[in-house]
């Protein structure tokens, strides 16, 4: 990951960045609150993989119940702090996204997901991704999944609650935002 500080007397404003965003669709770009770009370069195959397999299950799961949207990486979210995120998978209640108007939910959504999951990569700096977790919670988000392949640990964030640390486990419940959602963990640990 890579960050570009923008000085404080020239801001990109959000609109800004949604066009440099369409402008360069081939990146993965996101803003922090604090003016910051953030260029992350692609994920290696198997993370690339283990990202579709969670995406995956979040799909299939609400596509069976219906409760609300789903989204992979490359949806965007403009924070109620003004950042604009992009995790590896989130989930919004239907009944928060009818809340938006149609144009709100074409561009970057002006919400932020009541779930969201990022899957650590190789490459990346724990310290940022726990940061940015920290971020969904603040911004309500009711429940996040920082797995970290490397170290074989799930961190599990809730609003103003202790972050729940698990090793290497098989499973973990989406209750009770996501109700009966368990993500299989066997294939991210291979």
């Amino acid at each position: 990951m890579m960050s570009l500080t923008i000085p404080r007397t020239f801001r990109i404003t959000h609109e800004q960045f949604q066009e440099l965003a369409r402008a360069n669709r081939d990146e993965r770009l996101e803003r922090s609150a604090a003016g910051e770009l953030i260029f992350m370069p692609p994920t290696g195959s198997i993370t690339s993989n283990r990202n579709l397999d969670i995406e995956g299950q979040l799909w299939l799961w609400n596509r069976q119940t219906r409760l609300g949207q789903a989204f992979n990486s490359s949806g965007g979210f403009h924070l109620p702090n003004g950042a604009d995120r992009s995790p590896d998978a989130a989930w919004v209640s239907q009944e928060r996204w009818d809340t938006l108007t149609s144009e709100q939910q074409e561009g970057f959504a002006p919400i932020c997901p009541d779930f969201v999951v990022e899957l650590r990569s190789p490459s990346d700096n724990l310290k940022p991704l726990q940061e940015k977790m920290e971020e969904y919670m603040s911004n309500g988000s009711s429940l996040g999944f920082l797995i970290d392949r490397k170290n074989k640990t799930v961190a599990i964030y809730r609003p103003q609650g202790e972050v729940e640390v698990l090793h290497v486990p098989s499973s973990v419940s989406g209750e009770p935002v996501l109700p009966g959602f368990v993500l299989d963990l066997t294939s991210v640990w291979r």
